[in-house]
């Protein structure tokens, strides 16, 4: 091969490398959390019926309020959730039992997400900002109330540095999708088990 040949085989393999590291592949799930591999999966007793597990382990009440409906982004929008403070890679659990409707990646919204649909299927439960899943989590596994769901991270909008997961609650009717929930508090149905724990 002569020198032209040579120097467009290097521009050819240069700007496919460039491209591939450009291009998403429609990965939707986090590496596997290595720290989940040991731990016991659920709780040893469900929790009473309508109360849900705090689902940062490690983390006590003093920490959490509620920021439910606060203006974000100068006013554009406002909050869906709660945020629960905590360090890095802390182990995020299910809040209530449910199927794994989605996992997710947004890079501008929650990160790297899940969504766990309610037996029922009228309640959605909004994971973000995970760092990663827990290698038992797939879509359309059953999860119990306490079962690994991932870690604490900061992805998507979070913001570096800012570990946290922003927990939701949606509505849903039991045909709708998981993407058309409408935001409800879940400070108070966290809180409704605080004084039992």
């Amino acid at each position: 091969m002569n020198r032209i040949g040579w120097a467009f085989l290097g521009i050819f393999v240069l700007v496919g490398g460039l491209v591939a590291l450009l291009v998403d592949f429609g990965g939707t799930s986090a590496p596997p959390i290595r720290a989940f591999a040991d731990a016991p999966i659920g709780l040893a007793a469900p929790p009473p019926s309508g109360q849900l597990v705090l689902p940062v382990r490690g983390v006590g009440w003093p920490g959490i309020r509620d920021s439910f409906g606060e203006a974000r982004a100068g006013g554009e929008r406002h909050h869906t959730g709660v945020d629960i403070m905590a360090p890095a890679g802390a182990p995020v659990v299910a809040a209530a039992s449910g199927t794994v409707e989605k996992l997710y990646y947004s890079n501008g919204g929650g990160g790297v997400t899940a969504y766990v649909r309610s037996p029922d299927r009228r309640l959605s439960y909004y994971y973000a900002h995970l760092a990663a899943y827990a290698p038992t989590l797939h879509e359309g596994g059953m999860v119990r109330a306490g079962d690994p769901i991932g870690a604490v991270g900061d992805s998507g909008n979070a913001g570096a540095g800012n570990f946290h997961l922003h927990f939701g609650i949606e509505r849903v009717e039991p045909g709708e999708p998981w993407y058309r929930g409408r935001a409800i508090n879940p400070y108070p149905l966290l809180a409704r088990g605080r004084a039992e724990r």
